[in-house]
């Protein structure tokens, strides 16, 4: 009989990106960690060190099953643009986006039931063309910004924004799919 898959995390939009390629979780958990940024810590390293953190704590809450985390941090040379429910500080994320490349890190982690962990950081590039006033202003008001990395989720109207991506679009949405698979199966996990 396979294995029990835990998804940890909340995300309307990583559970949907795994029913997308078949995946069902037979459990979402969502652990709660400390996603404060470490002194000197790089955007890379914060999307690798939550993961794992999610994963491990994501196992406690999962026992018994194989447990998929991750964390997506969008990143505009070394600053880390966080999540915001303020309009005002969405407002100056998109104006630091406006016409900019800019970087979007998803670090995964999979832990399989005897505790083994296999991690990989997925990178993405992503271009938006040069903002509006009336471009943000009508994103703020659609509030898809709200609660998502760098006030915009690509899956939605800031698909408009972007001029050019090099990478996994899945990863910019929260889910790199092909990494997660492969570690998924690495570990021993078999869909049903």
């Amino acid at each position: 009989m396979p294995a029990r898959l835990a998804l940890a995390s909340s995300s309307p939009r990583r559970l949907a990106l795994l029913r997308q390629i078949g995946i069902e979780p037979d459990l979402i958990v969502a652990p709660t960690i400390d996603e404060t940024p470490l002194p000197r810590e790089l955007p890379r390293q914060l999307a690798e060190r939550l993961a794992s953190a999610k994963a491990d704590a994501g196992a406690k809450l999962a026992d018994g099953a194989f447990v998929v985390a991750a964390d997506t941090v969008v990143a505009c040379g070394r600053r880390v643009l966080d999540q915001t429910d303020d309009p005002v500080r969405a407002r100056a994320l998109l104006n630091m986006l406006s016409g900019r490349r800019h970087r979007v890190y998803t670090g995964v982690a999979v832990r399989n039931l005897e505790g083994r962990i296999a991690r990989r950081t997925v990178l993405t590039q992503v271009r938006f063309k040069r903002l509006t006033v009336d471009e943000i202003d009508a994103y703020l008001t659609s509030g898809e910004w709200m609660g998502k990395a760098g006030a915009y989720g690509i899956q939605g109207r800031a698909d408009a924004f972007v001029i050019d991506i090099n990478g996994s679009y899945s990863n910019v949405v929260g889910l790199p799919l092909e990494v997660t698979l492969r570690l998924l199966r690495g570990l021993g996990w078999a869909a049903r």
